[in-house]
């Protein structure tokens, strides 16, 4: 892949950029600020863009709403946002539009080597990737609690596995059970939930998201 980092802490691009290289990938370039970052797309049309979501000057949303701009002027390009911490508003902002080719991670996860070079090949397939604790936060937010209650305990485990990204076939690896079990559970959670059905997992998880943050 060929990649842009944005991030202001030059330890953590360097870092990255090691590991990207490490792993076969290019990082054609890494920047500090959210303007120098649209810039850099525009010159480079990456595969993914690495986004950290508070940036210089005022370090509060700049790299959000660069990830926004990059997500509407070019939508073949996948943005995986980076957080210190899990920022419910800004992850119910990214969820707001077309949920192809993005991701967001707490930045704990880049540690986790693996994972992390994972998340990146599926945003670059076309996929959507969110951290188990982003997800759960934004689950536990909402004021529909009374819907969430509908749900059994293994629905509700598959409703998380659904807003991380997975596909039936890796739910059902993941809770070993069959793919004909997972199909109903989620059936019935979508029964449950008043939400449409839908064959695409990741409009599923946008229905589902959407729903919970309101």
């Amino acid at each position: 892949m060929r990649l842009i980092l944005a991030d202001d802490s030059v330890l953590l691009r360097e870092g990255l950029i090691r590991l990207l290289a490490d792993a076969g990938h290019r990082v054609v370039a890494a920047v500090g600020d959210g303007l120098t970052l649209l810039d850099a797309v525009e010159r480079h049309h990456p595969d993914v863009a690495v986004v950290d979501v508070r940036m210089p000057p005022t370090h509060t949303d700049e790299g959000l709403r660069a990830a926004l701009e990059i997500r509407q002027r070019h939508a073949d390009v996948g943005v995986l946002v980076l957080s210190q911490y899990v920022e419910k508003a800004y992850a119910a902002t990214l969820l707001a539009g077309a949920t192809k080719r993005l991701g967001y991670l707490l930045k704990d996860r880049v540690s986790e080597v693996a994972d992390f070079l994972d998340s990146l090949e599926r945003v670059h397939a076309g996929g959507t990737v969110f951290d188990p604790e982003v997800v759960r936060q934004l689950l536990f937010r909402t004021t529909h609690a009374d819907q969430l209650s509908r749900l059994s305990s293994r629905e509700a485990e598959v409703l998380r596995h659904l807003a991380q990204g997975y596909v039936n076939t890796a739910i059902a690896e993941r809770l070993h059970v069959s793919l004909s079990t997972v199909e109903k559970h989620i059936n019935a959670i979508m029964d449950k939930l008043d939400l449409p059905r839908d064959s695409g997992y990741s409009r599923r998880v946008l229905a589902i998201l959407r729903y919970l943050d309101n």
